[in-house]
């Protein structure tokens, strides 16, 4: 068997987790002097509770190597195979830190792969990696699969704010007052090289939601997999996003508007939307 292991960076609720029967890896949130696990005592809805009141800055940790130890060790005495599917290497360096346990650990059978992303676009690599071990695939047949499958993915968000991209140093103080003045709402995007861009700045964010839907018909959703709208913290955004994509014809269930955690949320704050998906 081949154990599927990720990170609370996929935005994953523990229930799916559970139910999809994949071990994850909760990473450090720190708000001053208190620690949080993601998802195991901070949820979302609390996360983004302490952006707004606390007054402090956020910062994310990863998680101590001494759980991915663990969970590949088990693994490995059980005969099984595990391949841990991190978030990329552009936003952290959690992918090349486990990769170091990796080798330093030589259990034959353990796998690291970079998903190249973060929130939904590292959820849906995990979920092609679970559907692939239903379907009886190798860790080998899996990672080959995935590293073909991670450049298809498409992931582009609207930021409704500057301030979090100036409170983590950034932008400069001048950029964000001007762009709040402007109501510039920057557009992220998930480049090849699993880093973020900024593709385009746009006024407001209905414009934001009209050029991301124009980027879905530029580039056809691959309809084998699930389309994903995300959100941070409010979800009407993320329902009026989803809206104007089942305006072009893609199913978007309500189970598929997610919200997205704090990895992500801490760089681009309350009231963001976007979409993933694989081309």
């Amino acid at each position: 068997m081949v154990r599927i292991i990720t990170d609370s960076a996929a935005d994953f609720e523990p229930a799916e987790m559970e139910r999809m029967r994949v071990a994850c890896i909760p990473l450090t949130v720190i708000f001053g002097t208190s620690e949080y696990q993601e998802n195991v005592n901070l949820t979302k809805d609390e996360f983004y509770e302490l952006l707004r009141t606390s007054g402090q800055f956020p910062k994310t940790a990863q998680a101590s190597p001494q759980v991915l130890t663990d969970l590949f060790r088990q693994a490995h005495e059980a005969g099984d195979e595990a391949i841990y599917i991190t978030i990329s290497s552009g936003f952290s360096g959690t992918y090349q830190n486990a990769e170091m346990l990796r080798q330093k650990l030589n259990l034959p059978g353990c796998y690291v792969v970079d998903s190249e992303n973060g929130t939904g676009g590292q959820r849906m690599v995990v979920e092609y990696a679970v559907r692939l071990r239903d379907e009886g695939k190798s860790a080998a047949e899996i990672i080959a699969a995935l590293e073909e499958m991670r450049k298809r993915v498409v992931l582009y968000a609207c930021m409704d704010t500057l301030e979090y991209l100036y409170k983590g140093g950034r932008i400069s103080n001048v950029v964000y007052r001007v762009g709040s003045l402007a109501q510039i709402k920057p557009i992220l995007q998930v480049d090849e090289d699993g880093k973020l861009a900024i593709p385009a700045k746009v006024m407001g964010m209905k414009k934001g939601m009209a050029f991301m839907c124009d980027k879905v018909k530029e580039q056809l959703p691959d309809g084998d997999f699930p389309f994903y709208v995300m959100y941070t913290d409010d979800r009407v955004n993320g329902l009026a996003l989803a809206e104007r994509v089942r305006a072009l014809g893609i199913e978007v269930p309500d189970e598929r508007i997610i919200n997205v955690g704090a990895a992500i949320g801490t760089h681009i704050g309350p009231k963001a939307c976007g979409l993933v998906y694989v081309h």
